[in-house]
């Protein structure tokens, strides 16, 4: 018996793994042989190559042949020129989206409405069904009418996807079944390891999770296996998987190879490399400070200075620049702001799910549709700052944008376990790492974009299968000629992440990495200014969202230049130094629920339990599952109004965690405002506030605020008449006579009276109680004329 026949008796295809006896040349396919021998064993079990697949175990079968002495022979995968990757599938999905414009109307045109074939997305999508022939199509550069969208065939277009590891489905979005005749498509672990890449590793390395967990029956399915679960178990648990997705070894849980087992995998690796986060143990005490008082008596101004101080800038005296200095820093995310209030939530303040439309790749989001993803809030987007910060630089030394062109750039883990390294080889290595097109383009004749696509498509000529595209070709000439020695690289995590920023300082070079035939051969060598794997907001950097393109360069007005600059320089500093201080400002902080606002990190803020410190903690958070902590370099300030609320109604939580200082009234400051309204300003808030002592208390007073601003009498009666009156009023609940108390206009006798702030007259009683026994009742109006301050000030 030939071995076709012997293939065929068990229904096996052409095999990608034979064996060989020790110094035999002879070898023999490895699955149908142990399925012949099997049949063999007292128990007469027969193996065909389905229930081979359906959980006999390739891996215990090669491992026993090697046991037994045999040389198991697995051939690599053959990867054809005109393969696709899934950053380019998810990007020809974008252009799908925009079919309708001007500039991707002419690709998509001639493709018809599917009936049968489409590819679900990886990305979080509204709709993550796109048609399986226009999708290859626009990647390959074939028409409708030389292309088939099926898989009966290794060039089809759902075949080709298919071997890119995606999902084929049908008009439900439900996963097609695998032919049995079609014995090319992938099955088995091979493609359980390829569709758990694609749709839960990389998706949560992109959302920036910490961990993802794949129940064995759900990559089952949607691998459109069927009763193979076993073998799902086996391709989940195996090294080969670990190194495709750069991941440790899971964490199982449930009943073994069964379609409940479970499989966590941890994304963060626990190795010090370059860019990750320096130990913090040598970092100055983190400050929690809350200052507190009367309204209108500086305290926000105040945290303006205390924020300067505490990111170590000196402090100028003069108010302009003093704001001038805390302006800068707000720029560049050393300073964050925000007002608490009474709606303020966790979900707003450290992390919450948040309706979001569209894709993390700049998908159009016209339609009604969202979903809901976990965001971080304004605590734990600075405390990332914070953490990835490894100290500063000389102003001699320190690096700016000026006379620089800035680029976006994707250097990610791809599907192939060659690719999955491209990003760590170009930070240890200090370069840029470009696909598309496996030819050297170092040749001067290269130095156009018309050029490079032309040979292309001279290149397609010979081979059909050859890789060819406009955007391709556009992107190409972008790095190989547009992108020019001390301009910026961007390199995303996805849309929403930045996780690399670098200057170029190399032409471009052709070095193929060996054992690959030209593929990610295009190098820049790049000094890779700051690293964070994990990840920074975007937003942080840009003030657009950035798009799903390979490389493209972005406008200056677009981008927040001081944030950009300050990440340049952040981790500049290889010898020992403290990194930067950053500074949280919380407005009004005793507006909203602290215990609801904090949450856990009510534990977290002490000064000994930062990052760092001998008694460190982390939590882990509950919408996103990260573990989480609060690095000692972040600072917080927060204010609070006791008007609104006393001291000693707060959190007793939180008031054992802070340090607080009051900020009373200072009438000293108002001297110059005293010259130039000709007003006493200084004595008038004195009697004021010892009169409001007096009736109310010292936590009601009123702020020096309220006049520092005024520079004519008329401004004090403004300021008097639509300020400190309606105060008094709120204050004294309408009680007009301690209001004129308080301004010196009330007297002991029962009749009216004309005030320098208030005027007093006695209402008539009605008929029937004008009998002279009810006590008198009074009218108090606010005199429309300019106040007279005579008698208020003693004088």
């Amino acid at each position: 018996m030939g071995e076709k026949a012997f293939l065929q008796r068990g229904a096996f295809a052409a095999p990608k793994v034979r064996f060989s006896g020790v110094g035999d040349h002879h070898t023999f396919p490895a699955k149908a042989t142990v399925a012949a021998a099997v049949a063999h064993l007292p128990e007469k079990i027969s193996l065909t190559a389905k229930e081979f697949f359906n959980g006999f175990g390739e891996t215990q079968s090669f491992s026993k042949l090697e046991e037994l002495g045999y040389k198991v022979l697995r051939q690599p995968v053959a990867q054809d020129k005109g393969a696709i990757t899934r950053e380019l599938i998810e990007a020809a999905m974008d252009a799908f989206d925009l079919r309708e414009t001007a500039e991707f109307e002419p690709a998509f045109s001639a493709f018809k409405e599917p009936t049968k074939y489409w590819v679900r997305s990886t990305k979080p999508r509204e709709d993550r069904r796109y048609p399986t022939k226009p999708i290859v199509g626009f990647l390959s550069g074939k028409t409708s009418s030389n292309l088939n969208g099926g898989w009966s065939q290794p060039s089809d277009a759902a075949a080709k996807l298919h071997e890119a590891g995606y999902v084929i489905v049908d008009k439900d979005d439900l996963p097609l079944p695998l032919p049995d005749e079609y014995t090319h498509l992938m099955r088995g672990a091979e493609r359980a390891r390829l569709v758990a890449l694609n749709y839960f590793i990389e998706p949560a390395r992109e959302a920036g999770k910490a961990s993802v967990t794949i129940r064995a029956g759900d990559l089952h399915d949607l691998c459109g296996l069927e009763k193979n679960w076993a073998n799902v178990c086996q391709a989940l648990e195996g090294e080969k998987f670990q190194s495709l997705a750069r991941v440790p070894a899971p964490k199982i849980e449930g009943p073994a190879r069964s379609t409940t087992t479970e499989f966590t995998f941890q994304l963060e690796s626990n190795e010090i490399k370059k860019g990750e986060d320096m130990p913090r143990s040598a970092m100055n005490v983190a400050e929690n400070l809350i200052l507190f008082g009367p309204p209108g008596t500086g305290k926000t101004f105040s945290t303006a200075a205390e924020a300067v101080k505490l990111c170590g800038e000196p402090v100028p005296e003069d108010r302009d620049d003093l704001m001038a200095v805390y302006q800068g820093l707000l720029a560049a995310g050393r300073i964050e702001f925000v007002t608490f209030h009474q709606s303020m939530a966790y979900e707003e303040f450290v992390e919450g799910r948040q309706p979001m439309t569209g894709a993390d790749d700049g998908e159009d989001t016209s339609s009604g549709g969202f979903r809901l993803e976990t965001v971080p809030g304004i605590f734990r987007r600075i405390a990332r700052r914070a953490e990835v910060s490894r100290g500063t630089v000389s102003s001699e030394t320190k690096l700016s944008l000026e006379g620089r062109r800035v680029f976006k750039m994707s250097i990610g883990a791809k599907y192939l376990p060659e690719d999955a390294p491209l990003f760590e080889e170009a930070i240890e290595k200090n370069c840029a790492i470009f696909g598309f097109y496996d030819f050297d383009l170092s040749d001067p004749r290269f130095d156009t974009r018309e050029a490079i696509h032309a040979a292309a498509e001279a290149r397609r000529k010979e081979d059909p299968e050859a890789f060819v595209s406009q955007p391709a070709s556009m992107m190409t000439n972008l790095f190989r000629n547009s992108l020019k020695v001390g301009d910026v690289l961007i390199v995303t995590k996805g849309n929403l992440l930045v996780r690399a920023i670098g200057i170029v300082e190399g032409d471009y070079e052709f070095s193929p990495i060996e054992g690959r035939a030209g593929d990610y051969a295009h190098r820049r060598a790049v000094n890779w200014l700051w690293v964070d794997r994990d990840g920074i907001e975007a937003s942080d950097v840009a003030k657009v969202g950035l798009v799903q393109r390979t490389i493209y360069e972005i406008d200056k007005s677009s981008l927040n230049v001081p944030a950009l600059e300050r990440y340049m320089n952040s981790q500049r500093n290889e010898g020992p130094s403290d990194p930067e201080p950053f500074v949280l400002i919380i407005d009004e902080i005793n507006r909203a629920n602290i215990s609801k606002v904090f949450g856990e990190l009510i534990t977290l803020l002490e000064s000994d339990k930062r990052l760092g410190q001998a008694n460190q903690l982390k939590v882990r958070l509950p919408y996103s599952g990260d573990e989480f902590g609060v690095p000692s370099n972040l600072h917080i300030v927060g204010t609070m109004n006791t008007a609104d609320r006393s001291i000693a109604l707060l959190d007793t939580a939180l008031r054992r965690r802070f340090t607080f200082r009051e900020i009373m009234p200072n009438p000293a400051v108002l001297k110059e405002a005293a010259a130039r309204t000709g007003i006493d300003l200084p004595t008038l808030l004195t009697i004021i506030n010892e009169r409001i002592e007096h009736l109310y208390d010292r936590d009601h007073q009123i702020g020096h605020a309220y006049f520092t601003g005024c520079d004519n009498r008329a401004d004090v009666d403004e300021v008097m008449r639509h300020k400190v009156i309606p105060l008094l009023a709120e204050y004294f609940f309408e009680d007009w006579g301690k209001i004129a108390a308080v301004l010196g206009d009330l007297d002991t006798h029962d009749g009216p009276i004309e005030g320098g702030f208030l005027n007093r007259s006695v209402l008539k009683a009605p008929p029937g109680l004008d009998n002279g026994e009810a006590m008198p009742r009074f009218r108090w109006d606010v005199r429309e004329d300019s106040f007279n301050y005579a008698r208020l000030l003693g004088s």
